[in-house]
């Protein structure tokens, strides 16, 4: 697909981006690919498709959620620099 010039200056405003001739040329040129590759897959008959969250047949993977006990306050506040009621003391970063 052939882009205007206005239509690559407009795309590179939009992504701040500052292009020479010769950078504007290449990417009139790869963005007018990617535009066809587009084209070329909306042409597909996707009707009777499911939509997939993934690509692959993996369900969760992740372990079991077991609770189990914490590491005690005071072996948690052991190195801390400054502490104030059984907790981490930060500086106030929000006025």
């Amino acid at each position: 697909m052939a882009l205007t010039r206005e239509a690559i200056e407009h795309v590179a405003l939009l992504a701040r981006l500052e292009l020479d001739d010769a950078t504007r040329e290449l990417m009139r040129e790869q963005l007018g690919r990617v535009l066809d590759y587009v084209r070329k897959l909306n042409e597909l008959d996707t009707e009777n498709v499911e939509p997939l969250s993934h690509p692959g047949e993996r369900v969760n993977v992740f372990r079991p959620d077991v609770p189990r006990p914490s590491m005690d306050r005071e072996d948690a506040l052991a190195n801390a620099p400054d502490r104030a009621k059984g907790c981490f003391r930060v500086p106030r970063v929000i006025e």
